[in-house]
């Protein structure tokens, strides 16, 4: 799908030509208008620093990958491409962004950008912000996850089998958590590398408002990518003490059926000998044979656990 901005009908010049998912035609299309080519999906999803970030006289191509969108069944993060003019920008994208539904919406506005350079500028203003609110939302739910984990697992369960599935529950959710910081870290890579190039490769020709910009968006990166380490820190953290969590559990189970175990030796001890058919056995003739027989068994089994219970075990 090709979009151009302003909308033709503004009669304004096209500043931002966005191409979600192009087909051959509007690829061609862009080119035989504009001069501009239009890169594959496969020559945006290189990992190459040399082949995300090239100069073609005085075209800019870029490249980066993207946070996929929720719900998203392809397991590799959508690449975003742009190609940077002096006088247009072209985007190429295959998922939805929501930078670019946000920049579009100011088209509408009374002071939209003049040109393809400041439109970058826009956009990369909006994808910062929008990373921003994705870090503090995970914020968020790695703090609710902490404070949920050392309060509600610090007491044991007696009921192993929901004690597990919250543990579990808990396990997913500090993986997804992570996984998504794993993305967000590769995009702001990207932001990082895209507005270090910009400034060298576009100086001659980038406007002086909109160049000056891009080193405090180079400070904003750097500060979420900073932000996104010590989350991924805290989470990492958090992750341990949920297998310690995990671990403890395992190993109440273990002790429990150690204890078990060890209790009912004695009253099959006791079982056993006198389950023997030797003929000379005194208690075979008491009157109270079986009842003492009985008794010892549960002597048996109430010392080793009070024995347990006074070393703490139990």
């Amino acid at each position: 799908m090709l979009r151009r901005y302003p909308p033709p009908s503004d009669g304004s010049p096209t500043v931002w030509i966005d191409l979600l998912d192009p087909s051959d035609e509007e690829k061609n299309q862009v080119r035989a208008e504009f001069g501009v080519s239009v890169p594959s999906r496969d020559d945006l999803s290189e990992i190459e620093s040399s082949s995300r970030l090239v100069r073609h006289d005085k075209d800019l191509c870029m490249s980066m990958p993207l946070i996929p969108p929720s719900g998203e069944n392809d397991p590799m993060a959508p690449p975003l491409g742009f190609v940077l003019t002096p006088r247009i920008l072209v985007t190429i994208r295959f998922s939805d962004i929501h930078a670019v539904d946000r920049l579009a919406s100011s088209f509408a506005s009374d002071k939209p950008p003049r040109d393809g350079p400041h439109v970058f500028i826009s956009l990369l203003e909006c994808m910062v912000d929008y990373v921003a609110d994705l870090l503090e939302r995970l914020n968020e739910k790695v703090a609710t996850i902490s404070r949920q984990a050392f309060r509600k697992y610090a007491t044991p369960d007696r009921n192993g089998v929901r004690s597990s599935r919250a543990l579990r529950a808990t396990l997913v959710a500090i993986g997804s958590i992570g996984e998504q910081l794993s993305e967000i870290r590769d995009t702001l890579l990207g932001l990082q590398r895209i507005t270090a190039f910009v400034p060298e490769a576009a100086r001659d020709w980038v406007p002086k408002d909109a160049a000056a910009h891009l080193p405090m968006i180079g400070r904003d990166v750097l500060s979420l990518t900073e932000f996104e380490s010590h989350l991924s820190n805290k989470v990492q953290f958090l992750l341990d003490a949920v297998l310690g969590f995990i671990n403890t559990e395992q190993n109440e189970i273990f002790k429990v059926l150690t204890i078990a175990s060890v209790i009912g030796i004695p009253p099959t001890l006791i079982a056993s000998m006198y389950g023997m058919n030797f003929k000379n056995m005194p208690e075979l003739s008491w009157t109270w044979g079986y009842e003492y027989g009985l008794a010892l068994i549960v002597i048996s089994i109430v010392l080793p656990v009070l024995w347990f219970k006074s070393r703490g075990w139990w």
